[in-house]
């Protein structure tokens, strides 16, 4: 499972970044709506709609974000 700390300074540093959770399910994140909370490591993201809080443990992989590229 992908690192807490690492995906924290990955998204400090490009400004997105994409999820793809144990489940299945993707997520965008962006920093602008992202916090990290060091106690829990969770991520919690602030969606338009809802938000999220997201074990760091449940999250399978990342990758940056990149126009026209998409992950399956």
């Amino acid at each position: 499972m992908a690192n807490f700390q690492r995906i924290k300074e990955e998204l400090d540093k490009s400004g997105e970044l994409m999820l793809k959770l144990g489940s299945g399910e993707k997520l965008e994140l962006h920093k602008h709506n992202v916090s990290f909370d060091e106690s829990t490591q969770e991520i919690k993201v602030d969606a338009s709609s809802e938000t999220y809080w997201i074990s760091a443990d449940s999250i399978a992989y990342y990758w940056i974000h990149r126009e026209g590229v998409e992950k399956e």
